[in-house]
């Protein structure tokens, strides 16, 4: 071989040839292509997003580089687009939690059950129980309706003629009602005048009783502007008080149906026994409750007055008591099956001499529960106890809540309402002030104040029926002769008084569809995720895969400053140590350079990640890029 090389040299053509390997060997290994690519800084990141996204407006962050105000205006524009895309997005979330709900009107067809008819005589009938009590009431009131009005109330003359051996007995129950005298009371513009005084008329009075409490340090003012309200809430009052006496409530259950059901047909078909039920109303009397028996329920295959419920009533006053009811003829309620009539809220009158023709259209709704509404499926959620033995309905718990204070706060319970376990009924010869409680829980019941009409909520799905009324006479002047005369022969019916005698009343379906309402979500799952869309694609035009870019975005940002933080902590813990020792070898991806002294050292750190092609514009001034160092 011509030449030598001197020791520690090298010919120029080996070192030009190593460097192009070298340069070849670094190539090939950032065009590899690793498992998890991460990019080498913030500015990388966003540059790579902005040049590949398929978000509108975003490649204009990029282009626009060079120029300052473009690159500022395009960012203002990009974010303040987000800001408002997300503004509405808001707005969606908002109305989908709010559980909006549409209403579907449905009309259908098929054969309606026909449903519970109640009847009740109107009158409280003057029961053999406490035929003698009330006699008794007769006569008090008598005294006092003399009193303050000067009228001498005819009473019937047994009443007369046994006042006198009746007086020992009647001791206890006037004892109780001088304790809650009717009196005469000034209008609150009057307080001030004399009793006296020629410029006070009758009419400037009120009428009234007070009720107080056991020591009588508190008592309530119950006045009234009509004198006939005032005696009939008094009397009705001393009443209910002489029906809580009785011990056993099946003394009060004269049911007298032949004698006041005169015809009941349904369908053309004759009504019988199997067909009602009977039940006490204090202020309404015996009530009738038809087709009331879940095992054989009637059904309108046809609507019509021919296909409905017809009876023929007795409305014919005997033995009835004048100071509870000032009006004559006989109350109708219709309600859905299982349900109690509620004949104050829900029944109206049948006029005497009158055929009243009642027609009916069905209709159901049905609620959505959980988050759309405050409904309740069965009534088991709401925290009133049911009282009355049949389901669930908002009347049905409201009763029960006050009957339930009634016992708490009175220590009784009130005789119209059903009777918890454990409690009796409130009478003034157990419970001496349980009026001035009553009427004092009434206010507060009536005010909310007990909160009885927020616990009770509204049913999931309950029935209802629309009713309209016409009147006729009946019977007619030119028939009503040969009418009666077939009645009072009739099972030897005796009617003493034809015009106000009896009256007919007819209860059908009006038509053969009936209406269902019912609820269905407005803002489902899928219409949220189709608004939102549109809310995307009008202030972006992109689609699901541009949100897939946003979101990994958002994953490279969170990766990038974690790994930022990591080597910014390593590198604070290779530089807190005083010196390190000669030999030390430190992590190669914190060491920027070797030392000049001793052989050089190549320290290869193996990673799962590999960097992406770098771009002109943003390469890195530092010594490393790769994640090792070679020290030559």
């Amino acid at each position: 071989q011509g030449g030598s090389v001197e020791p520690g040299k090298m010919p120029g053509g080996e070192k030009t040839r190593q460097g192009k390997q070298k340069e070849e060997q670094r190539q090939k290994e950032e065009e590899r292509e690793g498992l998890i690519e991460f990019y080498g800084s913030y500015q990388e990141l966003f540059q790579f997003f902005c040049s590949n996204t398929t978000i509108h407006g975003a490649i204009r962050l990029v282009c626009s580089k060079k120029n300052k105000m473009k690159t500022a205006f395009w960012s203002v524009l990009f974010f303040l687009t987000f800001g408002l895309m997300y503004w509405q997005f808001g707005i969606l979330y908002r109305e989908y939690f709010s559980y909006p709900v549409n209403l579907n009107l449905n009309l259908n067809s098929d054969r309606l059950t026909f449903p519970a008819v109640t009847l009740c005589t109107l009158n409280p009938y003057r029961y053999s129980a406490i035929r003698k009590k009330l006699d008794e009431l007769d006569q008090i009131t008598h005294q006092t309706l003399l009193d303050l009005y000067d009228y001498n109330m005819s009473l019937a003359r047994s009443d007369w003629a046994t006042l006198s051996t009746r007086k020992r007995s009647a001791r206890s129950l006037l004892h109780h009602v001088q304790r809650h005298p009717l009196r005469r009371q000034k209008r609150d513009n009057l307080v001030n005048l004399p009793e006296n005084s020629p410029s006070v008329d009758k009419n400037d009075w009120k009428i009234g009783f007070v009720l107080c409490s056991e020591n009588n340090k508190h008592c309530f003012h119950q006045a009234y502007s009509s004198g006939v309200d005032a005696v009939r809430e008094w009397y009705s009052f001393h009443y209910i008080n002489i029906l809580a006496q009785v011990p056993d409530a099946k003394a009060l259950d004269e049911s007298d149906f032949e004698n006041f059901i005169y015809s009941c047909r349904f369908n053309e078909a004759t009504c019988d026994k199997a067909n009602y039920t009977h039940f006490h109303h204090p202020l309404y009397g015996n009530c009738y409750t038809f087709n009331d028996n879940s095992s054989s329920l009637w059904t309108s295959s046809l609507p019509g007055i021919n296909n409905g419920l017809s009876l023929v009533v007795r409305t014919e006053q005997n033995d009835f008591i004048p100071l509870l009811s000032t009006v004559t003829g006989a109350r109708v309620m219709v309600h859905d099956q299982n349900e109690p009539a509620f004949m104050d809220d829900g029944g109206f009158n049948v006029r005497p001499g009158i055929e009243t023709s009642i027609s009916m259209r069905k209709e159901m709704t049905v609620r959505l529960g959980g988050s759309y509404s405050d409904c309740t499926e069965d009534g088991s959620d709401v925290p009133v106890q049911n009282l009355y033995s049949s389901r669930y309905t908002e009347q049905v718990c409201i009763r029960s809540c006050f009957q339930l204070n009634m016992v708490e706060r009175c220590g009784c319970a009130y005789y119209f309402y059903p009777l918890p376990a454990g409690a009796e009924y409130c009478d003034y010869t157990k419970h001496m002030a349980w009026g001035y409680c009553y009427y004092k829980l009434l206010a507060e019941f009536k005010a909310d104040v007990l909160g009885c009409f927020h616990k009770c909520r509204k049913p999931c799905r309950m029935t209802e029926y629309q009713l309209s009324a016409g009147y006729s006479r009946w019977p007619s002047s030119v028939s009503e002769d040969w009418v009666f005369y077939i009645l009072s022969q009739q099972n030897k019916y005796n009617i003493t008084s034809k015009r106000n005698g009896v009256a007919k009343v007819n209860i059908f379906f009006e038509e053969w569809n009936y209406k269902t309402n019912g609820e269905s979500p407005a803002f489902t799952v899928v219409t949220l995720l189709s608004q939102l869309g549109n809310q995307w694609s009008l202030w972006f035009g992109s689609s699901v895969l541009s949100v897939m870019e946003l979101a990994e975005l958002i994953l490279d940002f969170i990766v990038i400053t974690f790994i930022l933080a990591l080597r910014w902590f390593r590198s604070r813990q290779q530089l807190s140590p005083p010196g390190p020792p000669p030999h030390s070898h430190a992590n190669t991806a914190f060491q920027d350079e070797a030392s000049p002294h001793g052989p050089p050292h190549r320290f290869t750190v193996e990673a799962v990640v590999t960097t992406l092609p770098s771009y002109n514009s943003l390469e890195p001034h530092g010594p490393s890029r790769d994640g090792e160092v070679g020290h030559e």
